[in-house]
């Protein structure tokens, strides 16, 4: 495995970075960190409450700094919040430091994924599958550059998913699950 032996997950919000990534740890004896959960645990609030008090320039501040200290510790999953890959620090520090997993999805499925989730302020809009797409415009070529393994998320099961993140992950990067 690259450095350490750490993988982190990067896609859209509802690609199941944090689902897959729990299931994953779990298999492997590995720790596993959301780094949403991280800021949120550190600020003592919601995500939503931190973009309406510093605005999403705040937020990405503090996912900054989250992200170097969780990349750089050894034996770690880590689900990354969707936006992480937005920072040019945080793509190289997820790229050189770790195996990275993107975990992609089509926009149509990931609306209705997070359709009535209340904690994603980005999509609090007139119109989310929009957003989304804008999105995945946006950021699947920043997904694409950092990625080692790309793996389509579509609408299998979680545990289908699950298998073919770890024979992807054995194949290629020496992975003993």
């Amino acid at each position: 495995m690259k450095n350490g032996g750490s993988i982190f997950l990067v896609g859209l919000m509802g690609a199941g970075k944090t689902t897959i990534g729990r299931l994953l740890a779990r298999r492997l004896r590995y720790e596993f960190v959301d780094s949403d959960l991280e800021i949120e645990a550190r600020c003592g609030v919601k995500i939503p409450v931190i973009f309406e008090i510093e605005g999403e320039a705040g937020f990405r501040e503090r996912e900054a700094t989250v992200l170097d200290e969780l990349t750089a510790r050894p034996g770690l999953v880590l689900a990354t919040g969707g936006g992480a890959v937005l920072r040019e620090d945080n793509r190289r520090h997820l790229a050189e430091r770790g195996v990275v997993v993107y975990l992609r999805a089509r926009p149509a499925d990931l609306y209705q994924r997070t359709r009535h989730d209340k904690n994603r302020p980005l999509l609090a809009t007139a119109d989310p599958l929009a957003k989304l797409e804008e999105l995945y415009v946006q950021r699947d070529p920043l997904y694409r550059e950092v990625a080692d393994i790309i793996v389509d998320t579509g609408r299998q099961g979680v545990q289908v998913l699950l298998r073919q993140v770890i024979t992807t992950l054995s194949d290629q990067w020496q992975l003993s699950a």
